[in-house]
């Protein structure tokens, strides 16, 4: 993790576009959630936050937005097989073997919004290991037993980047009536 201090103005505008669909007040995981930016912007929203990250450093600044948890999930075990969350986050963070956890932990009726860093990217910099890029509709293959409301994998300037980003709900199954998910900006 960065040692950065990020702003709430540093929110990801992927997460700011489409929080709107967590249900009001839930409580959202924010995995390697760093010094806690979607923490913040989340909070100001109304939402209770859970941020989970390895640095301990950098959990102490996002504990002033909510509960923090320090866990290495990439060396240890799930520390939330109990635990549902109506929105789960995550940006700029791939960890593969996590996938069948964080699909798990998603409350029915939950929003995933995830955003990272794709293939492409080794042209323009750093993350450039194909093990932290995903594959072209990785994150479509990987969501498809929810209901994908938006889905975008290309190029993005500024700082120069190739991302794939999803927002995806767990629906109740079966679904009687189709929800009216906003696709508001």
């Amino acid at each position: 993790m960065s040692g950065v201090l990020h702003s709430t103005a540093d929110a990801s505008a992927w997460v700011m576009r489409w929080a709107h669909l967590i249900p009001q007040q839930g409580n959202v995981l924010d995995l390697a959630c760093g010094h806690g930016r979607h923490m913040a912007w989340l909070g100001q929203q109304g939402f209770a936050c859970l941020g989970v990250d390895r640095d301990p450093i950098a959990l102490q600044s996002a504990k002033s937005h909510g509960q923090v948890m320090q866990a290495d999930l990439e060396n240890q075990a799930w520390p939330l097989a109990d635990r549902h969350f109506q929105g789960v986050v995550v940006t700029n963070y791939l960890w593969r073997a996590l996938w069948p956890d964080l699909l798990n932990s998603l409350a029915v009726g939950g929003v995933l919004i995830y955003e990272t860093f794709a293939r492409g990217n080794e042209t323009v910099g750093k993350p450039s290991n194909p093990a932290f890029l995903l594959q072209p509709g990785e994150l479509l293959s990987l969501c498809k037993g929810l209901h994908v409301i938006a889905y975008e994998d290309g190029f993005a300037a500024q700082p120069d980047r190739f991302v794939q980003r999803i927002v995806a709900v767990h629906e109740p199954s079966p679904v009687s009536t189709p929800h009216r998910y906003s696709l508001r900006h």
